[in-house]
Formats: C-alpha cells, sequence, structure tokens
C-alpha cells in the first residue's frame, strides 16, 4: 500500500501553522496573485515565506496554486511571479496549476520545480494523466466526478512515480470540477479567476414571466426549493477504499475557512489514517469518534460525492441554505504570562465562568473553566466583546502554544 499524505488548506498565515500543528502532512495555500481563493486572505511574499520555513521546520511541505485560467494580460505577471517564487530563500516544493499557457512559463522558468496538475484542468482519464506526466508533472489532482473504481483504473496504467491526488473532504462545486459560469454571469466575478461568489449555495425559486409574484418550485417542499445544493464531502468513514484505490495525497478543501475548521479537519483525518494503518480493527473501532469531532466543524449535509456513482438527490440539499456547527472557535493560544494567563486574539465572544475547551494536536478535548481575563493594560474584565481583541485568559488548565480554545454551541 502507498503512504498517503494528508494535504490540508491554508487562507493565512495563522492557518497554516493550525495545519501544520494538528497533522498535516502538506499544507497548499494561495499567494496574492493566480489563485482561484480570490477572496481568501492568502500570502503575501513576506508571510509566504515565514508560512514555508514554519512548514519546513517540521517537516512538512507547502504547495503554492496558481490555478486560474489564464488571459493575455496575466501571462506577463506569471513569469514574474513564478521567478519570485523561485527564487526565495525557502520555495515551495510545488506549484498548483491548471492553465496549459501557466504551465509552460513555470516549466520555462523553475524547471526544478514539482508542478502539480489542478482538478480545474478536468482529470478524468489516465490518458491525460500520462500526457501531463510525459510534460513533466509530477502529481494529477483527479476531477471531482471520478468514481473509485476510475481512480483504481488510473493508478493502474500510469508509471508507478506518478502521484494521484483527490478531495476527500469539503465543499463540492456543483459544475464540472469547479468550471463554473454562474458566478461570473450573475455577479460579474468570474469563478475561473479566483472571485467565486458561490451561487451555488443561494437559496432559488423559479418565477414564470406572465404570472410575476408566483413562485414554482422545482422541487417541493414546505420550506421552498433549492436548486444546485450541493452538500460537502466527507469520506472520514471510506479511508480503506481511498488508500485501496492508489491515491497518493487525500486533500481537504478549505482555503476560505477558518482555524477551527482547518484543526478539526486536520486532527481527525490525521488520526483516522494513523491508526487505520495501524490496524483496520482500531479505525473501525474509533469510527464514532471522527465522525462526533468532524461534526464539530462548519458542514453542510454530508455526502460520498460520485466516489460510488453517480450522486442522487440525496446529494442536494432542499430544506435549507444554511452550513451547520456544533463548535464556536475562541481563539488560539499564542503564549502564557508568568502568572498562567494565556495570550489570545478574539474569533468570538465567550466570558469569566465559561465552560469551554481546550482542543490539543495529541487528540484531547479537555474541558475548563474561565476563571478570569484582562486586557493587554491589565485591566479586569468579564468578558472579550470586540472582534479581534487581543488579551489574556486565565483557564482552569493552561493550555500550550497552538492549542485552539472553541466551545460548543450548546453552552
Amino acid at each position: 500500500m502507498r503512504k498517503a499524505e494528508l494535504l490540508i488548506p491554508a487562507g493565512s498565515l495563522e492557518v497554516l501553522k493550525t495545519a501544520v500543528i494538528f497533522g498535516a502532512d502538506a499544507v497548499y495555500i494561495g499567494g496574492e496573485a493566480f489563485s482561484l481563493r480570490a477572496k481568501a486572505k492568502n500570502f503575501s511574499p513576506e508571510e509566504m515565506e515565514e508560512g514555508i520555513c514554519f512548514a519546513h521546520e517540521r517537516g512538512v511541505k507547502v504547495y503554492v496554486t496558481a490555478n486560474i485560467f489564464a488571459h493575455h494580460s496575466d501571462l506577463e505577471q506569471a513569469e514574474k511571479y513564478f521567478r519570485a517564487l523561485c527564487g526565495m530563500k525557502e520555495p515551495p516544493d510545488a506549484l498548483i496549476i491548471s492553465d496549459p499557457g501557466l504551465f509552460s512559463i513555470a516549466r520555462e522558468v523553475c524547471p526544478e520545480m514539482e508542478i502539480h496538475i489542478s482538478t480545474q484542468a478536468n482529470n478524468t482519464n489516465y490518458k491525460t494523466y500520462i500526457f501531463w506526466h510525459k510534460l513533466g508533472a509530477k502529481r494529477v489532482v483527479c476531477a471531482r466526478e471520478l468514481s473509485l473504481p476510475e481512480i483504481r483504473k488510473i493508478r493502474e496504467h500510469i508509471p508507478v512515480e506518478m502521484e494521484i491526488e483527490a478531495f476527500i473532504h469539503g465543499a463540492m462545486c456543483i459544475s464540472y470540477s469547479g468550471r463554473c459560469l454562474l458566478s461570473n454571469y450573475m455577479t460579474g466575478r468570474d469563478a475561473n479567476r479566483g472571485a467565486c461568489t458561490h451561487p451555488c449555495r443561494w437559496k432559488y425559486t423559479v418565477m414564470e414571466e406572465s404570472r410575476p409574484g408566483e413562485y414554482l418550485p422545482v422541487f417541493e417542499n414546505e420550506r421552498g426549493t433549492f436548486l444546485f445544493n450541493s452538500g460537502d464531502l466527507c469520506m472520514i468513514e471510506h479511508i480503506p477504499e481511498l488508500l485501496d484505490a492508489g491515491i497518493d495525497s487525500l486533500k481537504i478543501e478549505g482555503r476560505m475557512k477558518a482555524a477551527l475548521y482547518v484543526a478539526t479537519v486536520a486532527r481527525t483525518y490525521r488520526r483516522a489514517i494513523d491508526d487505520y494503518l495501524e490496524s483496520e480493527d482500531k479505525y473501525r473501532n474509533n469510527m464514532e469518534w471522527y465522525k462526533q469531532e468532524i461534526g464539530k466543524c462548519t458542514y453542510r449535509r454530508f455526502t460520498t460525492g460520485f466516489y460510488f456513482g453517480k450522486p442522487g438527490k440525496e446529494s442536494q440539499i432542499y430544506d435549507s441554505s444554511t452550513y451547520q456547527s456544533e463548535a464556536v472557535y475562541l481563539g488560539m493560544a499564542e503564549g502564557t504570562d508568568e502568572r498562567g494567563y494565556v495570550y489570545l486574539e478574539q474569533k468570538n465572544k465567550f466570558c469569566v465562568g465559561d465552560s469551554i475547551e481546550i482542543m490539543k494536536p495529541d487528540g484531547r478535548n479537555i474541558p475548563v473553566r474561565v476563571e478570569a481575563m484582562k486586557d493587554e493594560d491589565g485591566n479586569p474584565m468579564e468578558s472579550c466583546p470586540h472582534a479581534k481583541q487581543k488579551f489574556y485568559v486565565r483557564l482552569s488548565e493552561t493550555p500550550e502554544k497552538y492549542d485552539i480554545v472553541r466551545t460548543t454551541t450548546g453552552r
């Protein structure tokens, strides 16, 4: 069995550090240009170099996305961008590219750097994999429409050193591997150039022009109609099948997600993969823990996508357009003072006396009580009401640096 990599997204330096600490083998990020998540915070050159150094010091790889569909005006800037990446003191381990024009520029400018072919390139058969391999690509990301038998057939036909990457968790684009025209048509923001507004997540009804105000449901229930409203992919119960299919890199979607989401998903899949490689019985016995933990991050109703055949209406969400979450992100421990107060940046409000939880990278969740708070000047506080407020908090047990502080929604 091939050793599988756990590949985690990061939209900011904070989230990259979280991914590394909570179990990623590799992290994929976007720079300030050429990334399909233009609305993510993304990385300045300085942040990118700091993040890559942080990851490499801990044995974790970093891949940079440049997977837009380029126009003429992008080409000159792309060459400058790739030269800058290759010239960094600590360069990334690979580029993720979909456009053949950008691929050719990257090969000329960064001949020694690995190139991975994005899912945006619609990689649905083994001939496509062989095509990219002959051009110098190290890895190809599966189209989201492939089943496990189709992926297994790709593995059987491609060179043994070539790598297969596949999404195993996160949002599912409604259009063919994400090549969507809805956003551009409806809002003028081009999804294929990084500015998707996610109109596939909106709530829709149909109205016939001669009957204004009369809404006609395509799928009817008491709440209305939801078109294009796909569920989230979750393969936590199918690690054996993924590895048996010959997938080399298990990829999580979510460069727009916060640190709590990334920590939760990374830690859960890390443990599931390691447990299975140690013993299938151990993996099966811990399944309820994996499912419980995955449910604590933001998600929409889960589906297995196309892995076990073409999905039906159960993969779409017709009764709601909202996300679910069973936990709230309060902050990440940034350090501790001499009196045991932990330094945090506020992510959501909480108060002295609250019962909350320390989420540790090793899998432990430690219930604690908030005993005291003070601002940066040392003045006592009863709560932290202001977004991104920096303050100190004393808990009944002191968290370590990079531990996540969270609470359940039922607090």
